[in-house]
């Protein structure tokens, strides 16, 4: 049984940067052919891909945050962390890790099946 928990901070100030990390146990993040995802819900919205890091360690974005953020993974803790910088209050969400069993055409991670439960992530002052 994969398990995943999600770890970070919930109170971030405004254009400092959010760092999350999810360690993974019953399963190794460098198993073929998986992908390690973030994703977030902000507050009545719906779910947003953020991105990925593949079992090889390529990385995938969201166009929209790209700009944000570089995840990165410890092979030796299994783990996988996400820092987002120059953080707003439009970046408060329920912060997510998930795996994806495979990769679309269009770079996008799909067939999720293991999640962590969120962590929510308020940005404020």
């Amino acid at each position: 049984q994969v398990q995943l928990q999600e770890s970070g901070p919930g109170l971030v100030k405004p254009s400092q940067t959010l760092s999350l990390t999810c360690t993974v146990s019953g399963g190794s993040i460098t198993t073929n052919y998986y992908y390690w995802n973030w994703i977030r819900q902000p507050p009545g919205k719906g779910l947003e891909w953020m991105g990925a890091i593949a079992y090889i360690g390529s990385t995938y974005y969201s166009p929209s945050l790209k700009s944000r953020t570089s995840i990165s993974r410890d092979t030796s803790k299994n783990q996988f962390t996400l820092p987002l910088s120059s953080v707003t209050p439009e970046d408060t969400a329920v912060y997510y890790c998930a795996r994806a069993l495979s990769i679309s055409f269009s770079d996008r991670p799909q067939g999720y099946d293991y999640s962590c439960q969120g962590t929510q992530v308020t940005v404020s002052s």
